[in-house]
């Protein structure tokens, strides 16, 4: 019996965001050799990114494109997902493990009473052929191989950004189907986006993150780090001390309170590496630290260390990497 794999698909700044690809592929690995992969796409203007959506998947892609679906509302988006989900029936959903998915994966598995494995970094098979999904505990000290039951009707999973590779393009398109179902009176209506962000290039999902901390001493102390930022093409984070402290926003947080990086660089600096900043960022895959302590924490989880004052080295690094790329 074929399955079919939803995928709920998210846009920003008018493009599709690269974890969509990434869910998709984790689907690609979970489905069967008859199962069929489809989308959901709700938006505003959002038909040229259904066709291109439509590459990806051997299913239809479910397009919402509504006016008032400009800016991500939480109501709206719901009752809009659940028209096309109604319609394409499916046994797996698949999002994004970001601020929309959180939101989302919740009230679509409570609506269609549906298990639901959250964060998911890694799909394997068992030894009798069924599919574990495999998630991080104790700022990714342990692993939790977990499973849906054989009866479970419909499965709810997030996917964690930057922990599957984003998938390849199909020979043949998908069919784009467009609904035009009125969506219900709203309780409340978003008027404005304000977005707080940590410079061109999304924080959860960036290559590599250059994160400051204490160390940093003042909010004019960010300016090197976002310096070499911009010439890595990184996202700036920072560690809740200094964020506490006031030297940037709490949109930059990472951390157990705040955003989960899962970069292929991260670049710690001025960060003492408390626990709570690791369950943020220990899964990247090179960590680099630099930090006048030599005893500090974060040097116990680095890939690379660098005993220094951050403001003499950042700039050497700077540097190096404008004539490296030049």
């Amino acid at each position: 019996m074929s399955h079919i794999y939803a995928i709920i698909a998210e846009t920003r700044e008018g493009k599709l965001r690269q974890v969509t690809f990434e869910a998709i592929e984790a689907a690609r690995q979970a489905k069967g050799e008859t199962d069929r992969i489809a989308a959901v796409l709700i938006g505003h203007q959002v038909s040229e990114l259904a066709e291109e959506l439509a590459r990806y998947v051997d299913g239809p892609v479910h397009v919402i494109d509504r006016s008032d679906l400009a800016a991500y509302h939480a109501e709206a988006a719901f009752a809009a997902a659940s028209a096309a989900l109604n319609e394409l029936n499916p046994g797996s959903v698949f999002l994004g493990h970001t601020a929309i998915g959180r939101d989302l994966a919740p009230m679509i598995a409570a609506r269609l009473e549906a298990g639901q494995i959250s964060d998911v970094t890694a799909i394997e098979s068992d030894d009798d052929g069924g599919i574990v999904y495999v998630r991080p505990l104790y700022a990714g000290k342990a692993f939790e191989r977990k499973r849906f039951v054989e009866n479970t009707s419909t499965r709810i999973v997030t996917v964690r950004p930057n922990n599957f590779p984003a998938a390849e393009p199909l020979p043949s398109p998908g069919q784009v189907v467009s609904h035009t179902s009125p969506l219900p009176n709203l309780r409340s209506a978003v008027k404005e986006v304000v977005r707080k962000t940590s410079g061109k290039v999304d924080l959860t999902e960036a290559k590599i993150v250059i994160s400051g901390g204490r160390g940093v001493k003042s909010a004019e102390g960010f300016q090197p780090l976002e310096r070499l930022a911009e010439v890595l093409n990184a996202a700036v984070g920072a560690s809740r001390g200094a964020c506490d402290a006031g030297y940037c926003d709490y949109a930059l947080q990472i951390g157990q309170t705040g955003k989960v990086v899962t970069p292929e660089i991260y670049i710690a600096c001025g960060i003492s590496g408390a626990i709570q900043h690791l369950a943020g960022m220990s899964q990247s895959r090179v960590i680099i630290a630099i930090n006048k302590d030599p005893e500090a924490p974060i040097f116990k989880v680095a890939d690379y260390g660098i005993v220094g004052d951050l403001f003499e080295v950042v700039p050497l690094l700077t540097e190096e990497f404008e004539k490296a790329l030049a």
